[in-house]
């Protein structure tokens, strides 16, 4: 009869232990924190998504630092209004697009041929759309 607790393959993984797995969601969340404090200052380099990785990994570690995140007064807003209202400002929402364009436009000038650029088109044509059909947000 098959017992659950009995390991039938012994190569199989075993879950990493809890006491590892908080400090790893910390160290995560700084780094996204850190990543997104350079998106800040750096143009072309985004922001909310290094928050929202930030805000899921503080959300399973530390409910000090998820509320920390939520009440920063920079990146807070942006967090609130994806969280509440699936929502990214119309600044954003250009700006996405924009480097978007010129990202895929650097990928066609270096490329040598169709299939990079192809690629590279095929994943920032989607992202572009989805980003662009995102509400933006309550009237205030």
């Amino acid at each position: 009869m098959f017992n659950p607790d009995e390991n039938p393959n012994p190569r199989r993984l075993r879950p990493v232990p809890q006491s590892l797995v908080r400090p790893a969601l910390l160290l995560l969340g700084w780094l996204m924190v850190a990543l997104a404090a350079v998106g800040v200052v750096v143009p072309g380099l985004p922001t909310v998504p290094f928050l929202l990785v930030a805000a899921w990994a503080f959300a399973r570690s530390s409910q000090r630092f998820h509320d920390w995140l939520y009440n920063h007064p920079r990146f807070g807003p942006p967090l609130r209004d994806w969280r509440d209202h699936g929502a990214i400002t119309r600044r954003a929402k250009i700006l996405a697009v924009a480097m978007m364009t010129v990202s895929f436009c650097f990928v066609v000038y270096v490329s040598k041929g169709w299939i990079i650029p192809a690629i590279v088109a095929g994943c920032l044509i989607p992202a572009g759309i989805f980003v662009s059909t995102r509400p933006e947000g309550p009237r205030t």
